[in-house]
C-alpha cells in the first residue's frame, strides 16, 4: 500500500514549503541573536521594547511571502491527519529535550517551529473561504470563543499560571507554555512569551484571504503576492501583523492580558470593507480601469 497520495506535495508547493522551513530556521537564529544583544542592555524602556517587537514581527511578516504562492491541491482527511500528527509530534518532542545547556537556542527554535506550524495551519484554513463575506461569521465565532475563554474559560486560568511561573520559575512550566511564541525582550536573558499560536494563525489566515480576493493588505507597497513573485523581501507589512503588534503593545502598556484575536479580526473587517468600497468607487469613476 502506497502512502504517497496522502503525504505528497506538488513541486511548486514543495519548493515554497522548503522556503518556509528555511526561513523560519533563520528567524529562530535571528531572535536568538537579538536575545543575546538584549540581555546585555541595562535600560529596558518602552521604546526599546517596541523596537525589538517591531523588528521581530517585521522579519516574521517577510516569512509569509512563500505561503502566498502555495497552490491549492485536492487534499483528503488523511493528509491533514498525517501532517497534523507530525507537527504535533515535533512540538512535543522539542519540549522534551533537556534545556540546561541549550536553553536559549532551543527556546528560539521552539518559537520558529510554532510560527511555521501557525503559518501552515492559517494557509490551510484560508483555502476553505470561497466568498469574502464568509470571514464575517468565522471572525465573529472565533472572537466570541476567545473572549469567552478569556473571561470565563481556561484562558483566565492559564494566564494566572503563566504569571506565577514567570515571576517565580520553579518546576516545570504550564502546559499552555508549549503553544506560546516567545520573543527577545531587552533587559532579559530569556525569551519571554508574547502571543499564542492561535494569534499568528489568524494573522496568516487574513493575509492569505486578502491575497486570494485581490485585496492589498500591504501598508508599504505592492501586494504580498506581487512581492513574492518578484522575490522582493523586506517590503511587506500586512495589516493583520500590525494589528497584532498593537494588541501586544496595549497589553504591555495596560499591564493586563488582552486577547489579540478580537482586535485582529475587527481591524481586518474594517480594512477589507474599506478596500472593497474604494475599489468599487474607483471602478465607478473609471469604467475602463482593470
Amino acid at each position: 500500500m502506497s502512502f504517497h497520495p496522502y503525504i505528497a506535495f506538488s513541486k511548486s508547493n514543495l519548493r515554497q514549503t522548503r522556503l518556509l522551513i528555511i526561513g523560519h530556521c533563520c528567524w529562530s537564529f535571528a531572535i536568538f541573536g537579538l536575545s543575546q544583544t538584549g540581555s546585555v542592555m541595562v535600560e529596558n524602556s518602552l521604546y526599546w521594547s517596541a523596537g525589538f517587537m517591531i523588528l521581530q514581527l517585521y522579519i516574521a511578516a517577510q516569512l509569509l511571502l512563500p505561503a502566498l504562492l502555495l497552490e491549492e491541491e485536492k487534499r483528503s482527511r488523511s493528509f491533514y491527519l498525517f501532517w497534523g500528527g507530525i507537527l504535533l509530534l515535533c512540538v512535543w518532542l522539542i519540549n522534551q529535550l533537556p534545556t540546561l545547556t541549550w536553553q536559549q537556542p532551543l527556546a528560539a527554535l521552539k518559537s520558529g517551529l510554532l510560527m511555521l506550524i501557525a503559518t501552515l495551519i492559517g494557509a490551510a484554513l484560508a483555502r476553505y473561504v470561497h466568498r469574502l463575506w464568509e470571514i464575517i461569521p468565522i471572525g465573529i465565532a472565533m472572537t466570541l470563543a476567545d473572549l469567552a475563554s478569556w473571561m470565563f474559560g481556561p484562558t483566565a486560568s492559564f494566564t494566572k499560571q503563566l504569571q506565577q511561573y514567570y515571576q517565580d520559575p520553579v518546576g516545570a512550566p504550564p502546559l499552555i507554555d508549549m503553544v506560546l511564541v516567545k520573543l527577545a525582550v531587552p533587559g532579559s536573558s530569556n525569551l519571554l512569551p508574547v502571543f499564542g499560536l492561535s494569534d499568528w494563525i489568524m494573522v496568516v489566515f487574513f493575509v492569505i484571504v486578502a491575497s486570494r480576493f485581490g485585496i492589498n493588505d500591504n501598508l508599504i507597497g505592492a501586494s504580498g503576492k506581487t512581492l513574492a513573485r518578484q522575490k522582493k523581501f523586506g517590503r511587506y507589512l500586512p495589516v493583520s501583523a500590525v494589528a497584532l503588534f498593537f494588541a501586544i503593545s496595549l497589553a504591555q502598556i495596560s499591564g493586563l492580558f488582552i486577547p489579540a484575536l478580537p482586535l485582529i479580526a475587527l481591524t481586518m473587517f474594517l480594512w477589507y470593507a474599506t478596500r472593497r468600497v474604494w475599489l468599487q468607487c474607483r471602478k465607478s469613476s473609471n469604467p475602463l480601469s482593470p
